[in-house]
Formats: structure tokens, sequence, C-alpha cells
């Protein structure tokens, strides 16, 4: 019997990285990625070919992808908001949140391109819609999430060979969210946004979307909140 395909999922111990890996798990080896060792531990535990990989991000290195030879999945969805307008916000405020969302994601990319070349592998940036439009107090946010938009579809061009994906949700019922309507002074209504398990079955369209086409972007908007 052939090895089962393998996915490395980003910010997998909750909310969309986990719904991610829940939904690759039957037909993926699923490497959870993420800083919570004790909530990847219980995610492994649950999924029947997973295993734990923490790891700090932003320190990511050559050693932290040993044995990873062959990398079918990469699913960018680790990330963080800090909101404030522009009078608000220091240089650290920004230099954190690209550190995150944009320069950990792409040196974990270059470190994985030899794996994913040798599979003909898939790259998922989970971007967000700040990264298609930006609003009043999202400035460092979105101008990261358009920064990712930007290195996807460089490394679409430059890497022939490996499907790049960028999804782009609106909002989405996570505890992410919940901070963000405590910061905007406004209700979480769960109901108003889409389930983490939509944004996981976009990102597996794309995976599946067949050996002859290549699904370049999706955008998902929940039909009764706002666009973002």
């Amino acid at each position: 019997m052939s090895e089962r395909p393998k996915a490395l999922v980003t910010g997998a111990s909750r909310g969309v990285g986990e719904a991610v890996a829940r939904a690759l798990a039957p037909t993926h080896h699923v490497l959870l990625g993420g800083r919570d060792e004790a909530a990847l531990a219980r995610l492994a535990a649950e999924l029947p070919d997973a295993r734990p990989w923490p790891v700090e991000l932003s320190e990511v290195t050559e050693a932290d992808l040993d044995g990873v030879d062959r990398l079918d999945v990469l699913v960018h969805n680790a990330g963080i908001c800090r909101l404030g307008r522009i009078t608000e916000q220091t240089a650290a405020d920004w230099r954190e949140t690209f550190e995150v969302n944009v320069v950990a994601v792409a040196e974990l990319t270059r470190l994985a391109l030899p794996a994913l070349r040798a599979a003909s592998g898939h790259v998922v940036c989970v971007n967000s819609g700040s990264g298609q439009r930006a609003n009043p107090g999202w400035a460092s946010y979105a101008a990261s999430k358009f920064a990712l938009r930007a290195f996807a579809d460089a490394l679409r061009l430059e890497e022939p060979g490996i499907r790049v994906t960028t999804v782009y949700p609106g909002r989405v019922a996570t505890d992410l969210q919940r901070a963000v309507r405590r910061h905007e002074g406004g209700p979480f209504e769960p109901e108003k946004y889409l389930t983490p398990e939509t944004v996981a079955r976009a990102v597996v369209a794309a995976l599946t979307a067949g050996p002859d086409a290549h699904l370049t972007e999706l955008t998902l908007r929940p039909i009764a909140g706002p666009a973002n």
C-alpha cells in the first residue's frame, strides 16, 4: 500500500486550522502545527493519522522539518490580528504582525520547498477579506494580508510545479473573532459568520479540484453578516 499523502497545517490547535486538520485527516497524514502542545496532542489523539508538530513559527528552522522528505499539502493558517488606527499602532505592532503573518509564512515555505517539489505539492494560504480591502482600524493587519496575497502570487509564478491557492474568508466564528468584536464594542454573533468547517471545506475543494485544475483563489463571504 502506498504511503498516505502528507499535509502540514499551521495554527491547527483551534479554529480554522483545527477544522482543516479534521477535514484532511481521513485522507492524509497530518502534521498539526502550533504552539499549544497540549491542544495539539488532544487533537492528534482524535484523528486517525496525525501527529503534533509543536513549533514557534517565527523561529522555525530546517531542523524542524527533519524527516519531511515529501509534503503534498502545506496550509498556512496561523496568524495574528492587531487592530487599531494608524495613529495608535506602534512600529512594534507592525513588526509583530508582519513577522507572524508574512515572514514566518515565507520562511516555512522556503524550508519546505524541496519536500513540496518532490510531491508536486499544493500550498494554501488562508488569507482574509482584509487581504482584498482595507478598512479603518485594520491597517497593519490588512497590509500583512495584502503582502501574503503578493507572496502567494509570486510563489505560484516561481514554482510552476506547485499549486498555490489563496482563500479569502470573511468573518469566521472563532476565538479571534471574539477578540475582534470586543475591540469593536459589538456582540459576538456566530450565526452571522462563516463556520471554521465551511472554510475547511473550501480548502479541501481547492485541493481536490482535479489533476487538470489549478484553483488559484477562493473568496468566501457569510450570507448574513459583514464582508470582513
